[in-house]
């Protein structure tokens, strides 16, 4: 028998500590869940004092009531959106990840927003109640007239969002800490909700109920978490590896070398300055062939110096042409027929 079999299971296992077990207490808390969250559904089907409260907070109107708040709480209810937070969170729990060598913290997030989306969207789409700002007749409970708001979406994204930090919490410190900061900002967004009169009190009571819902039955799908980490775990090696082999393979592109690179640099030769010699060609055939005015063959001609030679100006040349140039073709420009005339 190896030495590590002798070990108790909390020691051949430690991270599974941190992860909340279906105790008696959570049999508890889930079952007083399902009833407050039966007994709202039931008093609003039934139009009890439940919708009666709905109405009463509706015509109190609390945004008019205190405006001051307004601007405040309409920043605050954002903590309930779900797009915003999941982005916050995911990114905390990534980081997490990362340093656990886990995915667990990342797939406890992912299946608990299935989980609400599932739960709470079959709800809102099966009962369609209304909101307060489109309520048809006072004192209604304004079900199945095509509403998305029963339960209160915010509410409950609220406490499941916040709520798995809480949950994920390696220490019964950190999750007391977490506990209470996901139970702040849970009751903040539902009554926010209420006060901007985009919600009744009943569509609040039960997201918090089904928000917690959720969350109690997150450690039955611990195992299903537990098996789905191995294969995308290894999903993530393999696109990793993929990736980085690519970018061995293949080669990025050189840039030209310049000559002198690599090169060893060799003494040039006296007869590497000079001009190759050009050989005489004749134009079309007829007559002999002129020879090329390059450098080896044409005789040099004079160098007039910058100061001797003759400045031009739109008036013409005022000194006369060296008598070492040779005449043009055309007539020169001069005093009575060139443009210095004037005329």
């Amino acid at each position: 028998m190896r030495t590590d079999d002798k070990l108790p299971r909390t020691e051949e296992r430690p991270n599974d500590l941190a992860r909340p077990r279906m105790t008696r207490i959570r049999f508890w808390l889930l079952g007083s869940t399902l009833a407050v969250y039966a007994a709202t559904v039931i008093g609003v089907l039934t139009t009890s004092w439940l919708v009666k409260l709905d109405w009463q907070v509706m015509l109190f109107r609390p945004y008019k009531q205190w405006p001051e708040f307004h601007t405040f709480l309409d920043y605050f209810v954002v903590l309930g959106q779900r797009g915003p937070t999941a982005v916050a969170v995911a990114a905390w729990l990534g980081w997490c990840c990362w340093r656990q060598r886990t995915l667990r913290p990342l797939l406890a997030l992912g299946t608990s927003l299935l989980l609400l989306n599932i739960t709470v969207g079959a709800a809102k789409l099966g009962m369609g109640r209304l909101g307060p700002h489109y309520a048809t007749t006072v004192g209604s409970n304004e079900m199945w007239l095509g509403g998305d708001i029963f339960p209160s979406g915010h509410t409950a994204n609220a406490v499941v969002t916040w709520g798995v930090l809480a949950y994920l919490a390696t220490t019964p410190q950190a999750r007391r800490v977490a506990s209470v900061i996901a139970a702040i900002f849970a009751l903040g967004v539902g009554m926010t909700t209420v006060y901007l009169g985009t919600h009744w009190v009943s569509d609040v009571l039960l997201g918090w109920a089904a928000g917690l819902l959720v969350l109690l039955a997150l450690p039955w799908l611990e195992p299903a978490m537990a098996r789905a980490e191995p294969p995308l775990l290894a999903v993530w090696h393999w696109l990793r590896t993929r990736v980085t082999s690519g970018r061995i393979l293949v080669p990025a592109p050189v840039p030209a070398a310049s000559p002198l690179v690599g090169a060893v640099a060799t003494p040039r030769s006296a007869q590497d300055d000079e001009l190759p010699a050009r050989e005489p060609v004749s134009v079309g055939g007829r007559g002999p062939a002129r020879a090329s005015e390059g450098r080896p063959h044409h005789a040099p001609r004079p160098h007039t110096a910058r100061s001797e030679r003759t400045p031009v100006t739109p008036t013409g040349s005022r000194r006369p042409p060296h008598s070492d140039r040779v005449p043009r073709t055309a007539a020169p420009v001069g005093p009575a027929t060139g443009r210095g005339a004037g005329g």
